[in-house]
């Protein structure tokens, strides 16, 4: 067996592991079964990669990934290693081709989607093949009431079943408590060593702004911060994707579509561009992003509000996987609350599971109306601890204004009360600032006690009073009458004066930071930057590669940072190993070289 260290070196090009990665690694090679917990970007593919090239026999990677095989495979092809996958796009020679190469013990990595898997052919052919590990990646997959649910993966016990002497690994970005418990229970894994990582991605800003001009406050924040950059705009509806996607198209923007009613053969044109181009911007519903293995995307938007912390944590943990820069950039408003409200009474779900959905989303909208640092309460949600604010966040970078919102909350919910629990916050808004416009007086709520008791807030500032009590469930939304607020059993305290109600003074959203490239955040050379990526283009595109199997952004700043001049020194460089320093040192070598003595002159 080769040591873990060596191989990390030579095949990837890293000196050391990560936090974690060496104790899973060491685990696993020593035949342990082992359930890991690590954020998007954490370097889990290295937690199986590594052993299954350590250990005998090949490593058997599960992946819903069907469309994604075909990348990480050649990523992994162009490090020296011999990795194939199986899954329904092969035609039958291909297929048996990797079979036969399985069995003759040819190959390092096989990746398999889990309903290829489960079929009695394919468990006849591992039960005569030498397996050195099965790694279930996307593990939070067994969950029956996650937002990524996929039925094959409730078969995947039966790999313990079969295969009791061969160790498997659950990987996973996005799991509280619960969902970590339901994947030990599906998976069979009460054995297994736990591996959790810390969840903070120090590197993605989280910024959350109320919803104004929507398109406008995206249109700003992309041309200010992200002319040139990859990304993902997530919407709720497909119409919605359909729409923005236009309107940005028209912008100058290179947007694609993507949701599920899309036809397949389009949905998956549209992923391979996003993946091999550069500055596309996806925008989509969360049918589109479970591991997307895109190291440089710069950013990830909502115009919609997530359902729970997990959704959002895994959404926006596909920014800057790279540890490069990224950012988390969200617009909210009382009607996203509203909705998700309706959307949760509707569905299919026990009382059980409305109560616990109840929950994630109360603490998601918590996230969205804090007043301290957001990443803080992020963590703290998973378990997860950050003594001090992080000062990469707008709560943090520009602290907001907190009010004592005791009486005017009285006032919103006495409203409510008058009004009997049939109106929405227009209307309640009118009744409030005494405003005796026709509905009003059709209702002859000029007559109430509370009419025009709150002339002194602004139309805006009782939507902020109102979308807090939404957010802190002390106001529940009528299911039979869209829009229509109602009291919820919470609000009596406040209401007998027993409880006093500070909020978030609403504030315009500011400027952030300036535009700037990944190359210019690192303050290297923008020229030899540019020159170096135009290489990595054009490698990449002669082999159908995505730029980021040649070498990610960090290989390339490092080249910018240490300019190598010779191959040695080239191979010293981070993500550089013996394979790709063959391949590729002279190219980029070149460029080295051609830059510095452009610069002489």
């Amino acid at each position: 067996m080769r040591d873990a260290r060596e191989t990390l070196q030579t095949v990837f090009g890293y000196d050391a592991f990560r936090p974690l990665q060496e104790a899973i690694v060491n685990h696993v090679i020593d035949g342990g079964d082992a359930m890991v917990l690590m954020p998007t970007g954490g370097g889990k593919s290295l937690c199986y990669q590594v052993p299954a090239l350590v250990r005998p026999g090949c490593g058997v990677v599960v992946s819903p990934l069907i469309a994604l095989m075909q990348d990480q495979v050649s990523a992994l092809q162009e490090l020296g290693v011999n990795a194939a996958y199986l899954n329904s796009t092969l035609e039958p020679q291909a297929a048996r081709a990797v079979e036969d190469a399985l069995l003759a013990g040819e190959l390092d990595l096989l990746y398999i989607a889990p309903e290829r898997l489960v079929q009695p052919r394919t468990l006849f052919l591992l039960e005569r093949a030498r397996i050195a590990l099965f790694a279930i990646d996307e593990a939070h997959c067994v969950s029956r009431w996650g937002h990524d649910f996929r039925a094959d993966y409730l078969q995947l016990s039966l790999l313990h079943e079969r295969f009791p002497q061969i160790p498997r690994l659950a990987l996973t970005a996005t799991a509280d408590a619960r969902t970590r418990e339901e994947i030990i229970q599906r998976l069979d894994l009460h054995e297994a060593g736990q591996f959790i990582a810390g969840f903070d991605r120090p590197n993605i800003r989280y910024r959350i702004a109320l919803k104004q001009n929507p398109r406008q406050q995206l249109l700003q924040f992309l041309r200010e911060e992200h002319p040139r950059d990859s990304g993902i705009v997530y919407c709720l509806s497909r119409n919605k994707v359909e729409e923005t996607a236009q309107w940005l198209s028209a912008q100058g923007f290179h947007a694609l579509p993507y949701h599920a009613g899309l036809p397949a053969a389009l949905r998956a044109t549209h992923q391979a561009r996003f993946l091999r181009e550069e500055a596309v911007v996806m925008v989509a519903t969360i049918a589109f992003g479970m591991g997307i293995d895109k190291p440089d995307v710069r950013f990830v938007a909502h115009l919609d509000l997530p359902r729970t912390i997990e959704a959002y944590y895994q959404e926006t943990g596909r920014a800057g996987r790279d540890g490069l820069p990224a950012d988390a950039w969200m617009v909210y408003g009382l009607q996203d609350v509203l909705k998700q409200r309706q959307m949760l009474d509707a569905s299919e779900g026990n009382d059980t599971f409305k109560r616990a959905e109840q929950q994630r989303l109360n603490a998601m909208l918590g996230l969205c109306e804090v007043t301290g640092c957001r990443r803080q309460v992020l963590l703290r949600y998973f378990g997860d601890t950050l003594p001090s604010p992080c000062g990469n966040c707008d709560t943090c970078l520009e602290p907001v204004d907190s009010w004592d919102g005791t009486e005017a909350a009285r006032m919103a919910l006495s409203a409510v009360y008058r009004t009997e629990q049939r109106f929405g916050v227009n209307h309640l808004i009118d009744v409030l600032r005494g405003n005796e416009n026709e509905r009003v007086r059709q209702f002859g709520h000029q007559r109430l006690p509370t009419f025009g008791v709150g002339e002194k807030l602004d139309a805006n500032q009782w939507r902020s009073v109102f979308r807090q009590l939404v957010a802190r469930g002390l106001l529940d939304s009528d299911p039979e009458r869209y829009g229509a607020l109602t009291l919820a059993e919470s609000c009596r305290p406040l209401l007998r004066g027993e409880e006093e109600l500070w909020l978030r003074r609403d504030q315009r959203p500011v400027r952030q930071r300036s535009t700037r490239s990944a190359g210019e955040a690192f303050d290297v050379d923008s020229e030899l930057w540019e020159a170096l990526r135009e290489c990595r283009r054009q490698l990449a595109e002669e082999q159908g590669k995505p730029p980021y199997i040649i070498f990610h952004d960090r290989t390339l700043q490092e080249m910018c940072l240490r300019l190598p001049r010779d191959i040695q020194a080239f191979g010293e460089l981070s993500g550089v190993g013996q394979n790709k320093r063959d391949k590729y040192a002279s190219a980029f070598l070149q460029v080295i070289d051609s830059h510095l003595q452009n610069r002489l002159h």
